[in-house]
């Protein structure tokens, strides 16, 4: 099979991932099987959330061009963006991600649909919160306001946020695909130690921390 590999690195978030370039051409190195020609390599430098990627369209016009097939390392390397999913869904060119070869444009459609349903959720519920304590008469940032009511409030706040975390809502879409095939939570775990995912304070899961990731989508 015919390859272009297409990378990408924030100058922001890329200490903090621990997935800089190297790791990503080390995850696709370890992919590639006998016979797999890696022709073209492009590294875009930026953000996430942009749509307007120019290498990536670069990539995407070589794979055209050779018949090849689109690599990357993980799948948070592609826009968490629904319009960016389907222009590379329009493009007819064909991709494959390294810790999950078998995702395709409808998967990746519909989890980056549920990422994108929880951020706007939590932006949400953040404006919402914060306009009923300045309608109640508080002084938002203020000592005097953290009675118990707003500590339990906050401790709420914090456990939703442990569900709609960047980190927690990559690994708990794929621990739900990953459990709706068979696999224990320590299985589970080991596949994202092993694609080098991490927890939100950047530990290694655990069977009882996938446990938990998937326990707090039900409730």
């Amino acid at each position: 099979m015919n390859y272009i590999c297409y990378y990408r690195v924030s100058t922001k978030s890329q200490g903090r991932s621990g997935l800089g370039l190297g790791d990503q051409r080390s995850i696709v190195n370890q992919y590639f099987r006998d016979g797999d020609k890696l022709l073209q390599e492009f590294t875009e430098v930026e953000s996430g959330k942009k749509g307007d990627r120019p290498k990536l369209q670069e990539a995407i016009r070589a794979c055209q061009q050779w018949g090849a097939k689109l690599l990357i390392a993980k799948l948070d390397r592609l826009s968490r963006n629904i319009a960016f999913v389907m222009t590379l869904r329009d493009s007819g060119v064909d991709f494959v991600a390294c810790d999950l070869p078998d995702a395709n444009t409808l998967t990746v459609g519909m989890m980056v649909t549920f990422a994108q349903y929880e951020a706007e959720r939590t932006s949400e519920r953040t404006r919402a919160a914060l306009a009923q304590k300045k309608a109640q008469g508080f002084k938002l940032g203020k000592p005097e306001n953290l009675t118990l009511q707003a500590i339990q409030k906050g401790e709420s706040i914090r456990v939703d946020n442990a569900v709609t975390h960047k980190a927690n809502v990559q690994a708990t879409e794929l621990a739900t695909l990953y459990r709706s095939k068979g696999m224990t939570y320590a299985e589970i775990a080991d596949k994202l130690n092993q694609t080098h995912y991490q927890t939100r304070r950047n530990k290694q899961f655990e069977g009882k921390a996938v446990y938990r990731l998937l326990q707090r989508l039900g409730s």
